[in-house]
């Protein structure tokens, strides 16, 4: 058998979690078997469907590297397809037209909840002799009422429904639109699909799916139902709720890899190994160690994953991907230090892209100000002869090593008896516009003579005009 997957989201929303991992799920499976991975947009709900949306689950499989081998097939396309098939269905008697009105089926279910029962279609239509009534009508699929619906999941085992609690699910509605259930089944049978890898959601529309594949004398596929992912409130992810789009995470500066690893442990695994590149996950992954229970998910996991992965891949893949997401945050690296200098030196403290281009920003562009707090605490009077004493030092050196302003910073602290550390802090506030920055003497080594002393004297005004305003 040739393993056939496929991902089907629908543009009603960005791409989550929760969907990565069914594509990730269903995309290494066929990998793992060398079948063939698809791709369809399930856009047949014209009132949520988005083309926004769209492009947002593309543009996100692209970057996480998920790509497909057919596709994106997409179902608005396909709808004389699915009317053909309809009305072979009415033609063998495997589907009816309902002529029941919305307003009367809320009646009857609203009848039935009243008096305890569990609400379902009572069928009126399914028999019916007379023909060409003058009434608009939807068409249901004309599902047995008899027997059981068995499969076997390749998660959760065998799963078994009475074909009587199923209802006569609606393939079309009364505007002619078929419906999403319908156009599914249609869709896995004529794109060959061996094996729908799913969220647990859909295991109640499964039985519907497999019998009106059975009434199409149709080979059914091998289903698998992966649980929830809880997010870090314990709610399921889900783009209804304005989940987080899978491309915030590169905004925030994750790393696809990072992401990739993280999302597989959701619910799989193989041992204790914790990380995994693609080339292993193609080998290794399976269906048989997925998790029934749900996942949860956990943010500082995520970037302990990333901060790795920024540290153990090669200093000139992460360099060229800053580059890219520094260029995105409009930081002009030209106008600094070498960029793969500042990673060899600094990788190991950061755990985001987004944590090093906020870093690293100082070192290529001016800041507009001081943070406030630091200014109040630093930038004060009793400073500004530590100051001017460190501008009119470093103003005449003729080298700039890092030995040098290290033992000029530390001489300084000697002569004015105060700690180094304080001297140190002062510094980052005056140079970087925060007290927060990598060790002060290679920051001043990095920004160069011209952008120190421009710094220091702008602290030393800033220091005078507080000064002269207070007085």
């Amino acid at each position: 058998m040739k393993v056939k997957t496929r991902f089907a989201p629908s543009p009603t929303g960005d791409l989550h979690i929760g969907s990565v991992r069914t594509a990730l799920y269903s995309w290494l499976f066929a990998r793992r078997y060398n079948g063939k991975f698809i791709l369809r947009i399930e856009d047949t709900d014209f009132e949520r469907s988005k083309s926004l949306s769209v492009e947002s689950i593309l543009k996100g499989l692209k970057w996480l590297g998920l790509n497909w081998d057919e596709g994106p097939y997409f179902q608005t396309q396909r709808l004389d397809r699915y009317r053909e098939v309809i009305e072979i269905m009415l033609n063998t008697g495997n589907a009816y037209k309902c002529y029941c009105s919305p307003k009367e089926i809320e009646a009857e279910r609203f009848k039935q909840l009243s008096e305890g029962k569990k609400p379902h279609y009572t069928r009126v239509c399914r028999n019916l002799k007379i023909k060409n009534i003058n009434k608009k009508y939807a068409i249901r699929f004309k599902n047995p009422t008899s027997g059981k619906v068995t499969f076997e999941d390749k998660i959760r085992g065998k799963i078994t429904f009475n074909n009587l609690e199923l209802d006569d699910l609606i393939i079309q509605r009364s505007n002619g639109m078929p419906t999403y259930n319908f156009c599914v089944v249609i869709d896995d049978l004529d794109m060959n699909i061996t094996h729908v890898i799913r969220g647990e959601d859909h295991i109640n529309n499964t039985p519907r799916q497999i019998n009106i594949l059975k009434s199409l004398n149709a080979k059914i596929p091998i289903y698998a139902h992966v649980s929830m992912i809880l997010n870090e409130n314990g709610k399921k992810f889900s783009k209804r709720d304005n989940s987080e789009n899978i491309i915030e995470y590169y905004k925030k500066g994750f790393l696809p890899e990072a992401l990739i690893n993280y999302i597989i442990r959701l619910g799989w695994s193989h041992g204790d190994q914790e990380i995994f590149n693609l080339a292993e996950l193609k080998k290794l992954f399976n269906l048989d160690t997925i998790n029934k229970s749900s996942s949860a998910f956990n943010i500082k996991k995520l970037l302990w994953l990333n901060k790795y992965y920024i540290n153990n891949l090669s200093i000139d893949y992460i360099c060229n991907i800053l580059k890219d997401y520094m260029k995105n945050e409009n930081i002009n690296i030209e106008k600094g230090p070498n960029l793969k200098f500042l990673l060899n030196l600094y990788k190991n403290r950061f755990y985001t892209l987004q944590d090093m281009a906020c870093n690293f920003r100082f070192f290529y562009e001016e800041f507009e100000s001081f943070d406030l707090q630091s200014a109040n605490k630093y930038l004060i009077l009793k400073n500004l002869c530590i100051l001017t004493n460190i501008y009119n030092k470093m103003k005449n050196f003729s080298f700039w090593e890092i030995e040098i302003l290290s033992e000029a910073i530390h001489n300084e602290a000697i002569k004015l008896n105060i700690k180094l550390k304080e001297i140190n802090m002062l510094l980052r506030v005056v140079l970087t516009g925060r007290a927060y920055s990598p060790n002060i003497s290679s920051v001043i080594f990095l920004l160069g003579k011209e952008k120190t002393l421009l710094r220091l004297k702008k602290a030393i005004l800033f220091i005078k005009n507080k000064t002269y305003v207070k007085s």
